[in-house]
């Protein structure tokens, strides 16, 4: 066994780049939610995750799953009567395992071909949220499937969910999206990174729970958003980089205006001001730049937004928006 000092020496020797991306890398809006369709997503998903490994980092990947835990849903619903549905939490944990099935196969088999020793390691992440974290008295986050009123009147005298109606296409179960607290077994991811294996973790924000008051854990109905937990993760282990994938090769300011205007380089002090001046809305860009400069207050390292096939020129400082510290 390596010896515990010359693992921490290893890790300081390449550099740690957390990259995050959606579950829709993996099942976009055009694809019938085959799993066929799954594979040939993680495969092109592989071809480019394996090349920031091949440019010298250690790799920590963490991916959406809002499609994918919406087909579970939808899976528990119309077999309701034969068995009965699960909670969200192991909708949560399914998604985590499936997903990373994917992603851990396919990067195996590229990094074999690139000639590459990493290992690959897919950990569940059960992720500490607040027990009264205000979302759990007002939800929000919209889940799963549509439903007739009839239906969804059942399924809040049956199983407490609230629903609400959703821009007059049916009725959806709200949740709760509770702000990230703690990655329980952080520690174990730092030591797969050590040993120099690419790992996936916190997918879909992570499995949600709470501590009680003895201490224990149990999971809750909740999502948390994964641009939260991905930039958790990056501040915990003191990640070098923190990228952050999306559909857009930079961050936008006045987006989708005829005005619109790419951004290379944001201070917190400007990112600061055009949030509040409304050009990172809460749906789209808001979670990834409060992410993005979450990361950089609390470590002085840079962030970077960008989409796929820019991430190899973002690495090396030629693409992408770069959120940075003051000083810099």
């Amino acid at each position: 066994m390596t010896p515990p000092s010359q693992l921490q020496q290893r890790s300081l020797v390449r550099p740690l780049t957390l990259v995050a991306f959606g579950g829709n890398a993996l099942w976009q809006p055009k694809d019938l939610g085959y799993v066929d369709e799954q594979w040939k997503r993680a495969a092109a998903a592989a071809e480019w995750l394996a090349e920031v490994v091949e440019l010298g980092h250690d790799l920590l990947i963490v991916h959406g799953n809002g499609p994918q835990v919406g087909q579970v849903l939808i899976q528990m619903e119309e077999a309701a009567t034969k068995v009965p549905p699960g909670t969200l939490d192991v909708a949560v944990a399914q998604t985590e395992g499936s997903m990373g099935y994917l992603l851990e196969l396919t990067l195996r088999n590229r990094l074999r071909e690139i000639g590459s020793p990493a290992e690959v390691a897919t950990l569940l992440s059960l992720v500490v949220v607040d027990r009264d974290d205000p979302g759990f008295e007002e939800p929000t986050k919209p889940v799963g499937p549509f439903f007739s009123r009839y239906r969804a009147n059942v399924l809040e005298r049956q199983l407490g969910w609230t629903m609400v109606e959703d821009a007059g296409r049916g009725w959806r179960k709200v949740v709760a999206s509770p702000r990230p607290l703690e990655v329980v077994a952080v520690e174990v991811v730092r030591g797969a990174l050590a040993r120099e294996a690419v790992v996936v973790a916190g997918g879909g924000g992570g499995i949600p729970g709470v501590r009680d008051d003895d201490g224990s854990l149990r999971g809750v109905e909740a999502v948390i958003d994964k641009d939260r937990t991905a930039a958790l993760l990056a501040r915990r282990l003191k990640a070098d980089a923190f990228v952050n994938l999306t559909g857009v090769p930079q961050v936008m300011k006045n987006f989708g205006k005829k005005n619109e205007q790419p951004i290379a380089r944001l201070t917190l002090k400007q990112a600061d001001r055009l949030a509040a001046q409304g050009h990172f809305p809460r749906g789209s860009m808001g979670p990834k730049i409060e992410a993005a400069m979450d990361f950089v207050r609390a470590t002085g390292n840079q962030a970077v937004i960008t989409d796929i096939d820019n991430l190899r020129d973002a690495l090396a400082g030629e693409a992408g928006t770069r959120v940075v510290p003051d000083r810099s």
